[in-house]
């Protein structure tokens, strides 16, 4: 598969999409984030069905070029997360929503990482693998970080925007890939 692919085009655009929310998402939870209210209630809970609704467009354009598989792994482990977060801020507050949050962040990052893996010859792929595994470790630390005195929200901001650099990256990357690739005759 070239990087002039319709799959790789369309998910040139969701990955600026996906940098410009995580940007944006960091930003509004690195503000709000230090107390639970609704404002960031909703914010963590948003940010994994923007997860899911992501992974259903990458799989739409996706499915007749590769095996998408993953991408519906992640749908239902972002669904189930975005349900462990409501339940958590309901119950346990901001260290239940860390550690849910962590577990996301480790399986979530695995399956990144293989769906990177699957399609390193598409072009800008690196920074797709590089974050899954990031994230792995990531979701370590806000499991550790629950048990914390004085645990906050403030950290998974910085994941966000961390990811959002990612994806603008990847973006970037996939469009010079389709520059430098040779067009078909």
């Amino acid at each position: 598969m070239t990087a002039t692919s319709p799959a790789a085009s369309s998910l040139r655009r969701l990955y600026f999409i996906r940098a410009a929310f995580a940007l944006v998402w960091a930003v509004l939870v690195g503000v709000t984030g230090s107390t639970l209210g609704p404002i960031v209630i909703t914010l963590v809970i948003l940010y994994p069905l923007f997860d899911v609704a992501a992974a259903i467009v990458d799989a739409r354009a996706s499915k007749q070029s590769q095996n998408v598989l993953g991408l519906y792994v992640n749908v239902a482990v972002s669904t189930l997360a975005a349900v462990g977060i409501a339940v958590a801020s309901g119950t346990t507050g901001i260290p239940g929503i860390l550690q849910v949050w962590g577990a996301w962040a480790i399986v979530s990052g695995l399956v990144q990482l293989v769906v990177g893996v699957g399609r390193r010859k598409m072009g800008g792929q690196w920074p797709m693998i590089l974050s899954g595994g990031l994230s792995v470790g990531a979701g370590t630390s806000f499991i550790l970080m629950a048990s914390q005195p004085n645990a906050a929200l403030t950290s998974v901001a910085g994941y966000a925007a961390l990811g959002g650099i990612f994806f603008l990256v990847s973006a970037i990357r996939l469009g010079s890939a389709a520059k430098k690739a040779p067009v078909a005759a």
